[in-house]
């Protein structure tokens, strides 16, 4: 009697087994914007956090935006990349991102315009001028990815692009 590979395949994704990575998940649009996100966040909130952002409220303001969201993303890019969204096939994942990713353009877009319009050149000390400009220009740029990535989780959430996040879609609708 020969064994199948069909069959080890069958037996190793078992439901009690452990869950793999799903590395085609970052080659995919989503997948690679959320790493994009989670890199410039993280940029932004750090570049706040290494100023005397909380003598100015307007930076509070891009520090919470910019970690609230950093933390979400993580979040998000954990549960898909171990694929947690298919054992949890009730919740409607691509409408749940794509809210995410809608709320997260609009706050980022106050947020940008916040710390844009309170970098004052003449500044006491210039380094904080200087990591307050560059956190300007990264949450202008994850602004950007973020409304592009409202774009693919909204054609995720309508079933017109073919990636990870839709696979989910299909396979319990």
């Amino acid at each position: 009697w020969r064994r199948l590979p069909g069959a080890a395949r069958a037996r190793s994704a078992s439901p009690g087994s452990p869950q793999a990575l799903d590395g085609s998940f970052l080659l995919s649009p989503l997948g690679g914007l959320m790493c994009a996100q989670a890199v410039l966040g993280l940029l932004v909130w750090s570049l706040i956090a290494a100023t005397t952002y909380h003598l100015h409220a307007a930076y509070g303001w891009v520090m919470f935006v910019s970690l609230f969201f950093w933390i979400l993303t993580l979040l998000f890019l954990v549960i898909y990349l171990l694929q947690l969204h298919q054992k949890f096939y009730m919740v409607p994942w691509p409408l749940v991102l794509m809210i995410c990713n809608a709320v997260a353009t609009v706050l980022y877009i106050t947020a940008f315009v916040t710390c844009a319009a309170a970098v004052q050149p003449t500044s006491w000390r210039q380094w904080d001028y200087n990591r307050r400009a560059a956190a300007s220009f990264f949450a202008c740029v994850t602004m950007i990815t973020y409304g592009v990535s409202t774009f693919f989780s909204f054609r995720a959430w309508k079933g017109l692009g073919s990636n990870a996040a839709t696979s989910q879609v299909s396979d319990h609708a």
